[in-house]
Order: structure tokens, then sequence, then C-alpha cells
């Protein structure tokens, strides 16, 4: 296992590209499996989560290669239409899979998901959706098997106690594309990744429209065909190197990315003292105060996204005076803040709240990261923090950010990556 060793107190400053956005690139992966024809996805991410997912499709009988920035996926052959256990437990969105398979073959066994340990996240949703189109659906030996002999077109609504589900929505899009007739998803997740998804079906020769809102009508079609597409920036990566140069009290701009998908985080930014910068693809970001107090409260988009709550819990912990985070989506999210309490932060945990007493300084320490996110707060807080903090099992890391501490040290920082 590797880690980071991080020099911390430095200012960042400085220009940064995003990345291409790993949430929009997984599910679109699975979606390839929807045409007999080869689909290149270009400007692919290097992370462990598309590595993993190109061995998923390899595993169903898919032929998938990556040359340079671009993936070639070749799904033509005989397909396999179950997704073995020992890659699905590495990554949750390997049950995208579930609905491209149902929907070409009529007929998927998929395990059960893996993914970051930060609590239940139950596909009650998904099945329900899969059932509304006419497959049986059972669980058996930790497996789940959905089959039909044709799927129709119907009406649904995917809500669930934390609100609209990405990962159903995006499932039923993929088992609908194929269908016989209309469905229509209520309470659909309105992500970007979703519109995203979408986008790339429609391409393909689906017909989706309402991708965005809570509304999605989908019409059957009886084949799809194979393109070339270039997923969105990654979202997440933008507003954790605009964190980056908050946390810091620098000055950064991130490049190649699309503001109009960080809306809530850069209100937030702002509420905190940031001065921000908008272009058309571009976001900069500067301050040279303690950051101030916040309120936040995690919701579905366009709400303040999960993903960033413990990298502004890391920004807070240094803000001039109380702020409070209140985790709506996943109830074991908060696993960061004891980590980060071992760097001096002073963070109390109610139930899914976490009041934050900012202190003046962080100091180096030794931490471990719990989750993808969790890693990402822990890297920010020492690069603000005095001295060397090393973050350990950085593998969480590596599933969603891009070459990380190249992009954190071409703004100053000093970040190395050593072997444990």
């Amino acid at each position: 296992m590797e880690k980071f060793i991080i020099l911390g107190g430095r200012r960042l400053s400085g220009k940064v590209r995003a990345s291409t956005s790993k949430n929009a690139t997984l599910p679109i992966m699975a979606a390839s499996l929807l045409s007999e024809e080869p689909t290149i996805i270009k400007n692919a991410p290097k992370l462990t989560d598309v590595e993993t997912m190109m061995e998923m499709l390899t595993a169903l009988g898919v032929k998938v290669k990556k040359e340079g920035k671009n993936l070639y996926i070749d799904p033509s052959g005989r397909l396999n239409p179950e997704a073995p256990y020992e890659i699905v437990k590495r990554m949750r969105a390997s049950y995208y899979v579930l609905g491209s398979l149902l929907g070409r073959m009529r007929r998927a066994k998929v395990a059960f998901p893996g993914g970051c340990a930060i609590g239940p996240r139950p596909i009650d949703l998904h099945l329900k959706g899969m059932e509304r189109l006419g497959a049986k659906v059972k669980i058996e030996h930790g497996f789940i098997i959905a089959e039909a002999s044709s799927l129709k077109g119907a009406e649904m609504t995917l809500e669930g106690p934390s609100g609209s589900s990405v990962g159903a929505t995006c499932n039923v899009m993929l088992a609908a594309t194929l269908a016989k007739g209309r469905t229509v998803i209520r309470c659909a997740a309105c992500e970007p990744e979703v519109v995203d998804l979408a986008s790339f079906l429609n391409k393909m020769g689906a017909k989706i429209r309402g991708a965005g809102t809570p509304v999605i009508t989908i019409d059957g079609v009886k084949r799809l065909k194979g393109v070339e597409y270039k997923p969105i920036p990654d979202r997440i990566e933008t507003a954790t190197l605009l964190v980056a140069g908050v946390i810091t009290r620098g000055e950064v701009e991130v490049t190649h990315c699309i503001p109009e998908h960080l809306r809530s985080v850069l209100e937030k930014l702002e509420e905190a003292g940031a001065e921000i910068e908008l272009s058309k693809n571009s976001i900069r970001v500067r301050i040279s105060e303690r950051p101030k107090s916040l309120r936040i409260t995690t919701a579905p988009y366009p709400g303040f996204p999960t993903d960033m709550q413990a990298q502004f819990m890391a920004l807070l912990s240094l803000a001039s005076n109380t702020s409070i985070i209140t985790e709506t989506i996943f109830e074991a999210r908060f696993l960061h803040a004891l980590e980060l309490g071992r760097m001096g932060a002073d963070i109390t945990l109610e139930a899914n709240r976490a009041i934050i007493k900012g202190v003046e300084k962080l100091t180096g320490a030794p931490v471990m990261a719990s989750d993808l996110r969790a890693s990402a707060a822990l890297v920010l807080a020492g690069l603000a923090a005095e001295g060397r903090t090393d973050v350990s099992r950085i593998y969480h890391l590596d599933r969603g950010y891009e070459h990380l501490e190249k992009k954190l040290n071409s703004l100053g920082a000093s970040i190395r990556r050593e072997e444990e």
C-alpha cells in the first residue's frame, strides 16, 4: 500500500485543469453494452474505478483496450450475463451493468455491490424499476438475478428516504432504452452525470427527454449504435481543487470545467469569504483571511453535494467561528471527523450533524483514509497544517482523483507518494 507525505503550510496558486468525470464515465462505460457496435470514450480519466469497470466489461465478454486517453469498447461478441462478486465487491458502480445486461440480453446476474464504507446504500429502487419494466427479480446467494422475456415501458416513481437516486435513475434509463413503449421516471435524479448519460444514449440512437429534470421520458428503440463520446468534466474534483486554494489562503484557477454544475458549492465558498471569478469554462478562487463559518446541509442536485461534505469539513475546521454540517444522504459519512481531530480539529458529532468549532491552526499527524472523499479531506487538511502529515490508504483516493498529487504540486504543494 502507498501513502502521501505532505509538508503543509504552503499557499497554493496557479492554474490546473479538471479531469473527466468519474461518475459520468462509469455508467457510460456500462451503457456501451447496449449496442453491438464498438464505442470510443474520449479522454477517459486514469482511475482505479475506471480500470475496475474495464475488468468488469472484459469479464462480461467485451473487448476493451485503452490507447492514450481513449477507451475502445467492443461489445459485439457473445456476452456473459454474470457480473462476478470478485469485481463487484471492489466498486459499487458495477451495478450499472444490471440495467445494460437486462436491456440487451433480457437477463442479468449481478453480485451485490461494494464500494466505500459510508453506510447502507440500498438498491431497492433499482430492483423496483426493473420489476416495473416487466423483469422478474430474485436474490440468491448474494446475487441479484433479473430476467424478462421482454421489457415493456412503464411509469414509476424512484424516490427513496433521501430523495432521488442517481444509480436507480441511470439503471432504469439503461434498461428502458431497448424496452417496448414509453417509460416515465418520476422523482428522477437531476445530477449532471445523469444528463450526460442521457446525452450519450441519445447519441447512440435512444429517445430520452427530460434529463436534468425530475421527470424523464424514454421511448424505447429497437437498437443502438456505437459512437464516439467525451464525458463531462469532474465537478467534484473541480470543487476539491478550489477548496485546496481556499484552505491554504491562496489563489487557484481550475480550467476546462463547467461552473454551472457547481453553483451550490460556489455559493458556500463565497459565503465563507472567498472571491470567485467565473468564465465560460473556468473558475478562479482567492482568499487571504480565515474562512467564515457556514451551515451546510447535503442534498440531491442542485443542492450541496454529499461528495463535498468531507472536504468542507476540513476547510471549516479552520473557520473563524462554529459551523454545522448536516448529512442527509449517507448515515455513516463522518469517519473523517475523527482523523481530522488527530490534526487538532474540534469536531463534535451528533447523529447526522457535525458541529465544527474553528481553530486557528491544524498540525500535521499520521492519519488514515476511510473512503474516497474522506481521503481528499485529509489531503486538504494536510496542505494547510503545520508540519508533516502522512495520509495512509490512499488507494481510496486513486479510485476517484486523477494524479491529484501532481496537480496540487503544480500549484505549489509539497506531496510525495511512498510505499507504507
